[in-house]
């Protein structure tokens, strides 16, 4: 078996920008629905616009 012996050609500012690369991102906690306020006046305005209900119709 022969070893190999290996040197090391890199500079410290070449492997800080090698683990920036392989650093991940976080992932998110929870994708969950967010609470936004005007979604509340959408709702409302599409149940005012939606059409009524229709009448049974009268025995004559």
């Amino acid at each position: 078996m022969i070893a190999q012996e290996i040197t090391s050609t890199t500079t410290p500012t070449r492997t800080a920008a090698l683990d920036s690369l392989m650093v991940q991102p976080e992932a998110a906690v929870s994708d969950a629905p967010l609470y936004t306020p005007e979604a509340a006046g959408v709702l409302l305005a599409l149940l005012l616009l939606s059409p009524k209900e229709p009448k049974e119709p009268r025995d004559k």
